[in-house]
């Protein structure tokens, strides 16, 4: 198949499949003239990428996708993906506590009438930034 066929079978576009061959995750795409042909398993590759781009991935760090069917590309995308959910799990606890911190200064404020009712921002533990 040609470039238009796979992303309209991927639903991007062929300057978005050219940048991923350009990256090398398409591996070597064969040729006819100046016309790329593409394979079935392409469609399954474009659509990892497009998946794992969704997620938050960057195109650069998508390399072990390059070598997923062997068993050590495998492992590095295993390895990818738990090196992604712990940097996930990190960020979902920073939330949570800076949701802690908006409900708690919320309820304070709450039984504020006034401005000059409302203690200071730094009584709050609101630090300025610099």
């Amino acid at each position: 198949m040609r470039i238009g066929e796979l992303a309209a079978l991927t639903g991007c576009t062929p300057k978005a499949l050219r940048l991923y061959e350009a990256h090398g995750l398409l591996g070597t795409v064969a040729r006819q003239g100046s016309y790329r042909h593409y394979g079935p398993e392409d469609v399954q590759r474009v659509q990892w990428i497009r998946q794992a781009l969704a997620l938050g991935f960057r195109l650069a760090a998508l390399q072990p996708l390059r070598t997923m069917d062997t068993p050590a590309g495998a492992a590095a995308v295993l390895a990818l993906l738990q090196t992604r959910r712990r940097a996930i799990a990190d960020e979902l606890q920073r939330l949570q506590a800076a949701d802690t911190a908006l409900a708690a200064l919320a309820l304070e404020l709450s039984t504020c009438e006034t401005a000059t009712e409302c203690p200071a921002p730094d009584q709050l533990g609101i630090r300025r930034s610099a």
